[in-house]
């Protein structure tokens, strides 16, 4: 196996080489939905590592139709948004 070092912001990075390709190879014969998974943590990862975080098609979506609605004045009640973070266990 081959150790590959890159330089990367000033940072020595090592590498396996060949688990790297090997991994990366097995990943093409994953369910489509496991491989969107896979994208899903490594755009976390890269926006930890950079600092800058590259929204998907659809949350760039989500986020034009957040504004919109805020645009005309479309709202949610103070009652609403507390029940909401109640759900998802923040409250």
């Amino acid at each position: 196996m081959r150790r590959a070092v890159k330089r990367r912001g000033g940072a020595v990075v090592e590498g396996n080489v060949s688990q790297d390709k090997e991994i990366l190879d097995r990943v093409r014969t994953w369910p489509q939905e496991d491989r969107d998974e896979l994208a899903e943590v490594a755009r976390e990862i890269e926006a930890r590592r950079t600092g800058i975080y590259e929204l998907t098609p659809d949350e760039e979506r989500a986020v034009r139709e957040g504004l919109a609605e805020l645009e005309h004045g479309e709202w949610s009640s103070e009652e609403t948004m507390r029940a909401f973070w109640v759900r998802c266990g923040v409250l």
